[in-house]
């Protein structure tokens, strides 16, 4: 069986990932107590289903915090585990709830929203570093889903190593194992012609590809990634997050993520994101 685990914090988007979930063929569960997933699974697996995708967070209460136990126990058994987190900055967070009028599973009439956004990141702390981040603070609901929908086609059995643009002035990304700060290098948005074009386009390419400083950079990223990349693998890691930042997120960060993505992707299985492009 192939289960998918979906936790994160409230209002970061899981209604969204497992209705895309839902849509691929998964029997989906939502709002499951962490004790009982293991006889659910026995009961699925009986029944003839395989494909299979839980969610489990704070409204579960005191037994989310046993699910990294549980997992353990479930891989245990030759079951294909993935563990999906999604996350977003609290700010986020606290605006999507005041827009929808909604209450936070946490709130008890005592705690400000905010105080209960950052004790669930507190009471899922543990189980966000066991799983692959989404940070969803920037996203579209369809890019959310895109991106979903990348992520179960995954081969389970190697790790994947997953290249992410982004403008530092949206934030750095929650889910970044590594951020590179590429600002430093010649910048196409001050070219009038080149202003409205990405880091995809064939006019910004040529102009990056004729600077030595951006090769450079580009060179000992590279270097960087592929020296301590066995190391990852070797301790098991599922996947690892390289995030590339410049400033809006639109033309240098988008190149070097773009040119990574292709030197990697013949030695390892690779995923690209452009944050600020979705």
């Amino acid at each position: 069986m192939q289960l998918f685990l979906l936790s994160g914090l409230s209002g970061a988007g899981k209604s969204v990932a497992l209705k895309v979930l839902e849509d691929s063929g998964f029997y989906c569960v939502d709002n499951l107590p962490a004790e009982i997933l293991t006889r659910l699974t026995d009961y699925l697996l009986s029944a003839g289903y395989d494909k299979m995708a839980v969610s489990i967070d704070v409204r579960s209460a005191n037994s989310v915090q046993r699910l990294p136990d549980i997992l353990l126990q479930l891989m245990q058994k030759d079951m294909a585990v993935h563990l999906l987190f999604l996350d977003a900055k609290t700010d986020t967070l606290v605006k999507r709830f005041s827009e929808t009028r909604r209450m936070h599973p946490l709130s008890d009439g005592v705690r400000t929203l905010t105080e209960c956004v950052l004790k669930e990141r507190e009471l899922l702390a543990e189980i966000s570093s066991i799983g692959h981040h989404i940070d969803t603070s920037e996203l579209k609901t369809s890019a959310l889903s895109t991106w979903i929908k990348q992520f179960i086609q995954l081969d389970r059995a190697r790790m994947t190593l997953l290249f992410e643009s982004f403008g530092f002035k949206h934030g750095i990304p929650l889910d970044a194992d590594f951020v590179f700060d590429v600002r430093c290098l010649p910048n196409p948005y001050y070219s009038v012609e080149l202003r409205p074009l990405t880091g995809k386009d064939a006019p910004v390419i040529e102009f990056l590809d004729n600077s030595a400083e951006t090769q450079e950079m580009f060179g000992d990223i590279q270097q960087f990634v592929e020296r301590w990349l066995p190391h990852f693998i070797a301790d098991s890691r599922s996947y690892l997050t390289v995030a590339i930042g410049c400033t809006g997120g639109q033309h240098r960060s988008v190149y070097i993520s773009e040119k990574l993505s292709q030197h990697f992707q013949a030695q390892q299985q690779v995923l690209l994101r452009h944050r600020e492009l979705a």
